[in-house]
């Protein structure tokens, strides 16, 4: 394995990590909104969408190491910029929410939309981090399958399931 796979392998294994840091936050978000009366709804797309992100990762690094994929300084470097800045915005989305955020869709009845942060210009934007990353991650290393197939999975699942199943909870919790 050159250096280059190897730090690829760090950045992606980072990222793994990172999701497990969210998991953490997520959980203790989530016991404090159903503590609160919290209703969590599309439990059904939840496996599929874990499965799909913990996919991306692992096909990260298996189709730069199967099929041996470059790093293209061209690409790779503008890449990592847009994973680092997809962190930012995730990061920024979890602090302007705060106990609201989570991985799943938990609302508590009665709280009004947060109008903040990037919620000011956007719906969604934490879902503007993962296609972003969705997309940049594989590519720092020309793991071009890896981020089409990632995009065409995740946008029908965002698309088909996840937002209108949050669109949906958050009009049956009231909020406007």
């Amino acid at each position: 394995m050159t250096t280059g796979v190897a730090l690829y392998v760090v950045l992606v294994v980072a990222t793994g990590l990172e999701r497990l840091a969210e998991l953490v936050v997520s959980a203790r978000h989530a016991r404090r909104s159903f503590a609160r009366g919290g209703v969590e709804s599309g439990r059904g797309h939840f496996p599929a969408m874990v499965a799909l992100h913990t996919g991306l990762l692992v096909a990260c690094v298996a189709e730069v190491v199967l099929a041996d994929r470059p790093f293209l300084p061209w690409l790779g470097w503008p890449m990592l910029a847009l994973v680092l800045a997809s962190q930012g915005l995730r990061w920024w989305c979890i602090a302007t929410l705060g106990e609201r955020w989570n991985t799943r869709v938990i609302v508590v009845p009665g709280l009004p939309l947060v109008r903040r942060g990037p919620y000011r210009w956007l719906a969604h934007p934490n879902y503007v981090a993962v296609v972003v990353e969705g997309i940049a991650l594989p590519l720092v290393h020309t793991a071009w399958v890896t981020a089409v197939a990632f995009t065409v999975l995740n946008a029908w699942l965002l698309l088909g399931f996840r937002i209108p199943a949050e669109e949906r909870a958050l009009r049956a919790a009231g909020a406007p």
